[in-house]
């Protein structure tokens, strides 16, 4: 057909002929070209399967003008670099799974897709076969009625070849990475279509496992999900052992037994069955599977309709983008319970980001920077908050930080209380890891109450340094003022930090204007620095009491708000987006009584949401979110002000960055913030 898609391999190992053969089962594509490390397997695998074009590399595959799709069935660790170089080239990507080293790496890819546009779906080829849509339909009409538990497991026993990537932690290998994420991928479709979704995450994931010595991965392990509803499954997994893998679905008025889940129909199209049992174990119907082609033809046949449909991923059950992020979570899960870290995961195998690129500030960045008295560099008027990061999960933190250094971010905000120095180590090891520590502003914080006392700051600023890995801070800032000690202490506690080169400049959060302008004019008799920064609230949303305390202060303040425009000086704004207010994370119908200070309940009122309603339709009129709109609203003020952003995940920090691009005029400004009812339409 002159229309077929023309398909590229790369990695010839043995799952390569699975997709070899059923692209030659297809009437959409034909097999253009293979790349191998060597020519000679390239060569043979070109005879078995008919490849005109044989490559002794996997670029030249992605060279070939003739290569229109990519099927990446390369080792684990390597999936994440050549998905991203396979978008760089314009090729529509099927990617073995499972599709990362981590869910990191994961989001990292998906977001280089879809800056260029292309086609990719995770190779799980059993969500594609019709046997899986008919499981779920029955899940979706109740057959059982309500789903309690899920039993699966993958498993096999190999031999203890630690030459096999299966058993190799290099190559992200284990039997979780293998076999186990099909019944994790699984459970996630049955608890998704018992709850009327696409799939669904767990709240809870328990896992125990054993992790071979030699191989460092685990060998055989279990692990039990609890999802929404109550719906639990147990699932198992191995490459030391053999176990059934008959997949059991148990509801309320009976259950399910799938006897092939994972291969229907490797090879042909022999029939599949799905048998329906009632709570006394009678089986009551046995459901045949007659699907037209063999299993990957059925998967190869899935991606070339979504490019022939202009998608850019596939539709469930088929695995979309959003489904192989939550699975690689729940993997990652599954891992750490094992406490199985891959060579790429550590420090040394985090030194060259997963896009193969070395990380530098795209000279195109829109990021504005602002000067602060005392940093000799340019400060961006987004901060990065530590506080979003994930201190368990290294690859995530680096992923946040280097998308916020490639968009000209240059400032993290960070705090010795903040889990009690862990965000430090996290930033530190970061920065050692990229080699960028004098790119980076460091805005580090001390002397939180009730530790709030000059005498504990020298203690506190030590173990910040340590655990930064740096020998100064730029910015220092008192994370709450003490009244009770004067002005001067603390200024001339501070002076002596920097002018021993532990700190560069200093600020002060949650300290009143009042007591900045009395602690400035004591510097200015004594001829000594005074604070040069403040760190308070401010955003769209008015808060209704102090969120965290009654001694935090905002600059929303109308004094306090005069006061910082006629000074000019810089404003670290905290919770600029309200915390998650815009985001709509807030049930405004709930009637629930918050504690004191609460961070949810301190935003909650009747003009509060209806900024976010005014922020939701000027969002829609302007073409972004309700997020962008409360933000572009923080930097649009007449104030030397810096926007802390706390994003936990990669779509929230792009988010955020796009707000970059929204400017407000003055009226949408004031309509937005309740000064006036007149819409600026």
């Amino acid at each position: 057909m002159a229309d077929q898609i023309g398909w590229g391999i790369i990695g010839l190992g043995g799952i390569a002929n699975a997709l070899a053969d059923g692209i030659a089962h297809t009437d959409t594509g034909r097999l253009v070209a293979v790349g191998s490390r060597t020519q000679e397997k390239a060569e043979a695998f070109g005879d078995k399967y008919d490849a005109p074009k044989r490559y002794a590399s996997y670029q030249e595959v992605l060279d070939d003008p003739a290569v229109q799709a990519v099927y990446i069935a390369l080792p684990n660790h390597l999936h994440t670099t050549w998905t991203v170089k396979c978008a760089e080239a314009g090729k529509a990507i099927l990617c073995e799974k499972p599709f990362a080293t981590n869910a990191a790496e994961a989001e990292t890819a998906f977001e280089e897709v879809r800056r260029h546009g292309v086609f990719l779906m995770e190779a799980f080829m059993y969500r594609c076969h019709p046997q899986t849509a008919r499981l779920v339909e029955l899940i979706r009409d109740g057959v059982i009625g309500d789903v309690r538990v899920v039993h699966g497991s993958f498993a096999f026993h190999m031999a203890l070849n630690y030459d096999n990537i299966r058993l190799s932690n290099p190559a992200a290998g284990g039997s979780i990475m293998d076999v186990g994420c099909y019944p994790v991928s699984m459970s996630r479709l049955i608890a998704g279509a018992a709850t009327g979704k696409d799939f669904a995450d767990p709240t809870d994931v328990k896992g125990v496992g054993h992790v071979g010595k030699i191989s460092r991965v685990d060998e055989w392990g279990t692990v039990t999900l609890r999802f929404p509803g109550d719906i639990l499954a147990a699932l198992s997994t191995a490459t030391q052992v053999s176990i059934d893998h008959t997949l059991r679905i148990w509801g309320s008025e009976g259950h399910i037994e799938v006897p092939h889940p994972w291969t229907p129909n490797y090879h042909d199209t022999d029939v599949n069955v799905i048998d329906v049992y009632r709570k006394n174990r009678k089986r009551v119907w046995r459901i045949k599977i007659e699907p037209e082609n063999r299993l990957y033809a059925i998967e190869a046949e899935a991606v070339a309709r979504g490019i022939a449909e202009g998608r850019s991923e596939a539709e469930a059950p088929c695995m979309t983008w959003a489904d192989t992020v939550g699975n690689m979570k729940v993997l990652d899960a599954w891992r750490r319970e094992l406490g199985v870290v891959f060579d790429r995961e550590t420090d040394a195998g985090l030194k060259m980001p997963w896009t193969g690129r070395l990380l530098t500030v795209d000279a195109n960045h829109g990021m504005p920077r602002g000067r602060v008295e005392g940093i000799d560099q340019p400060v961006s008027r987004l901060v990065m908050g530590a506080i979003g990061l994930h201190v368990n999960d290294m690859p995530m933190s680096c992923m946040l930080l280097d998308r916020f250094f490639e968009c000209g971010g240059n400032c993290v905000d960070t705090s010795y209380h903040y889990g009690g120095g862990a965000y430090d180590r996290v930033i530190g090891r970061w920065m050692d890891v990229r080699g960028n520590r004098k790119e980076m502003v460091i805005l580090g914080k001390g002397a939180h109450s009730p530790n709030n006392f000059p005498q504990r700051v020298e203690g506190q600023l030590a173990a910040s340094l340590e655990n930064l890995r740096t020998d100064t801070i730029d910015l220092y800032m008192l994370h709450r003022d003490n009244p009770d000690v004067p002005v001067g202490e603390w200024v001339d506690c501070l002076n002596e930090h920097k002018d021993a080169g532990r700190i560069r400049a200093f600020g002060g959060s949650n300290w009143t204007h009042a007591r900045l302008a009395e602690a400035n004019a004591y510097a200015t008799a004594k001829g000594v620095t005074g604070f040069c920064a403040s760190s308070p609230n401010f955003a769209l949303a008015r808060w209704n009491e102090p969120v965290w305390g009654p001694e935090c202060t905002t600059a929303k303040d109308p004094d306090a708000y005069a006061w910082y425009q006629e000074s000019q000086m810089p404003v670290f704004a905290w919770s600029s987006q309200a915390g998650g207010l815009f985001a709509g994370r807030f049930d405004r119908g709930a009637d629930q009584a918050y504690p004191p200070h609460d961070p949810v309940g301190a935003w909650i009122s009747d003009e509060n949401f209806e900024r976010l309603d005014r922020a939701n339709a000027l969002g829609e009129r302007r073409g972004c979110t309700a997020i962008q709109i409360a933000l572009a609203y923080v930097l649009g003020q007449p104030l030397n002000l810096f926007a802390l952003i706390g994003p936990k995940r990669l779509g929230e920090l792009i988010t955020s960055l796009q707000a970059l691009d929204v400017e407000l005029t003055g009226d949408e400004m004031a309509w937005v913030n309740l000064e006036t009812d007149q819409r600026p339409w």
